[in-house]
């Protein structure tokens, strides 16, 4: 089934795209420059999308076990790519604080790539901690091949869904290719998520599921704000700690001469971690080219 997913514009789509292909879990995405495809764990069954960008919109194929799933994977597709946004609020919003307004002239319409699945977004942020993104990647693909369920649909490259809850909490320890503490943080946060302690979905409140997680041990700021950002698509979380974000606006302070305060970026603070992650992503290209 092919679906055109409407957009506001401006729309930075190929940016969003490339920031969730960076992410892909080899057996459950696949990026080939122009098109993401990845796995789903629907309602009725298991599905697959192909998702292309446009100027004011995204091409999506789906393949569904069960064709009533439809609704379901195209809401979920418009969440992973902020297709909701209004970008000329945002960007106006941002445009008032000067640094800012740099960043956005360069790149107006970038959105704040959400989630298929708030609870897969929370496992990949506890993979994630303290170690790169590449690392991540790998770390990831190994538990998807270890515990997660083999992918109903025929397909060349898509292999696995993202392990459920109860498969993480009943996976065996070699399993988990990381540190003792953090595979242990892994299951207590799918046990909080299977025993309904913790909701992660769409209709979840950040603040209420924020609170939750910081009560997990093994999940500071980082981890719970991160699945707000992401997870839970809060529009206004800052990662404080995040490296990247530090290195950004260091470079950002050395540039203009002004350390900027993020809290002038409210109510639009995830937009801005986006904008400086790819600011320093840039100059890291340039650097190295």
């Amino acid at each position: 089934m092919s679906v055109r997913l409407p957009t506001s514009v401006p729309f930075a789509g190929p940016e969003a795209l490339e920031f969730i292909a960076g992410r892909a879990i080899v057996g459950v995405e696949t990026w080939d420059g122009e098109r993401y495809r990845r796995s789903m764990t629907l309602p009725g069954g298991h599905g697959i999308v192909t998702l292309r960008v446009a100027d004011d919109h995204v091409a999506a194929e789906f393949r569904l076990a069960d064709p009533d799933d439809l609704d379901t994977a195209v809401q979920r597709v418009r969440r992973l790519l902020d297709l909701d946004a209004d970008p000329e609020t945002v960007d106006a919003a941002l445009s008032a604080e000067p640094v800012m307004a740099r960043l956005v002239a360069a790149r107006p319409g970038r959105r704040a790539p959400g989630s298929i699945d708030p609870y897969e977004t929370s496992m990949r942020a506890v993979i994630g901690q303290q170690i790169s993104v590449a690392g991540a990647r790998t770390v990831a693909a190994s538990l998807v091949r270890s515990v997660g369920e083999p992918l109903d649909l025929d397909d060349p490259d898509l292999t696995h869904v993202f392990p459920t809850p109860a498969a993480v909490v009943d996976a065996p320890d070699d399993a988990f290719p990381m540190p003792t503490s953090r595979r242990d943080t892994l299951r207590r946060l799918a046990r909080a998520v299977t025993d309904g302690e913790i909701v992660l979905d769409a209709r979840a409140d950040p603040e209420t599921t924020r609170a939750a997680l910081l009560a997990l041990k093994g999940i500071g700021p980082w981890t719970a704000d991160y699945i707000a950002m992401r997870g839970l698509a809060h529009p206004d979380i800052f990662l404080t700690s995040d490296l990247g974000v530090r290195h950004g606006l260091d470079q950002l302070a050395a540039a203009t001469g002004a350390r900027p305060d993020p809290s002038d970026w409210s109510p639009w603070r995830s937009y801005a971690v986006h904008h400086i992650w790819a600011h320093l992503g840039a100059l890291q290209e340039t650097t190295t080219s």
